[in-house]
């Protein structure tokens, strides 16, 4: 695995795969590496000739000062990783890299993606999110980019900014990765103490408890429900929303296909968040 700091190397290096005729395929990730991302690594793998990870904690999408400076770094591990799970090239940029003087980010319109649930409460947060990936995207220029759909929005986001840009990138979407308890697997987790590890089953539990519910409620009903069932719990609720999964606007008579409920939550002081399609 070749381990690479400047956008020059690795252009060199990319230039020379693309010179033999080989596949890209790209995760990008904030690093504190865990087992879900190495789902993402493994499936790109499979998939691709030569596989491109970046670890970069983005600084444009924490809206929140304190939450970018406890956001968890941890290169040396997660480089072993990486490694040991046949990552061919591990970006590990600065910011000055990624964010030269000078750069011009694309405008996107989003239709409304970016207004709603961590939109509405991370202002801002995907205006980042698009700076970053559009630019780890120009650099990469990938065939194939993987991402978790614990951040469920945020893959219909780079969808859609992928459409508006007339980007030649396949999007490919993997389920969450959870323990066997059920817990999302999250870069956040190494911040919540065991205890705190079991409190935050309610999440788990409450999206379990609304798809049950979903087949004898409308979803406003199974929402309000869930709330309550959620209620039980010790974790602070922000929002609980089942959505369209492409518009994300609200449901409350119908179901659609692929319905989803995002939750948004805090254990103690560590945000949280987890999604299920319900039908």
């Amino acid at each position: 695995m070749e381990i690479i700091n400047t956008v020059e190397g690795l252009k060199q290096a990319l230039n020379s795969a693309r010179k033999e005729g080989k596949s890209i395929g790209f995760v990008p990730t904030m690093g504190a590496l865990h087992q879900g991302h190495m789902d993402l690594v493994s499936r790109a793998v499979a998939a691709c000739d030569v596989v491109v990870v970046s670890v970069f904690v983005n600084p444009t999408q924490f809206n929140n000062l304190s939450d970018l400076e406890k956001y968890p770094r941890t290169p040396e591990a997660d480089s072993e990783l990486l490694k040991k799970f046949g990552c061919d090239i591990a970006f590990f940029p600065s910011e000055a890299e990624v964010y030269p003087k000078k750069l011009v980010s694309p405008r996107v319109d989003l239709g409304g993606l970016d207004t709603v649930m961590e939109g509405k409460f991370r202002p801002g947060h995907f205006k980042g999110v698009v700076q970053v990936v559009s630019r780890l995207f120009e650099l990469v220029e990938p065939q194939k980019a993987f991402f978790g759909l614990k951040d469920f929005q945020q893959v219909a986001v780079i969808k859609k900014m992928v459409e508006q840009l007339k980007l030649p990138i396949e999007i490919v979407p993997c389920e969450t990765f959870r323990t066997d308890k059920g817990l999302a697997m999250s870069s956040r987790n190494k911040r919540l103490t065991e205890d705190q590890k079991e409190e935050a089953l309610i999440i788990y539990k409450t999206l379990i408890h609304a798809k049950t519910d979903s087949g004898n409620f409308s979803p406003e009903e199974t929402a309000i429900r869930a709330k309550e069932f959620f209620m039980q719990g010790t974790l602070q609720l922000e929002y609980l929303n089942i959505v369209d999964p492409l518009t994300l606007q609200d449901l409350t008579d119908h179901w659609v296909p692929g319905a989803t409920m995002c939750i948004a939550c805090f254990c103690g002081e560590v945000r949280l968040i987890d999604n299920m399609i319900l039908n």
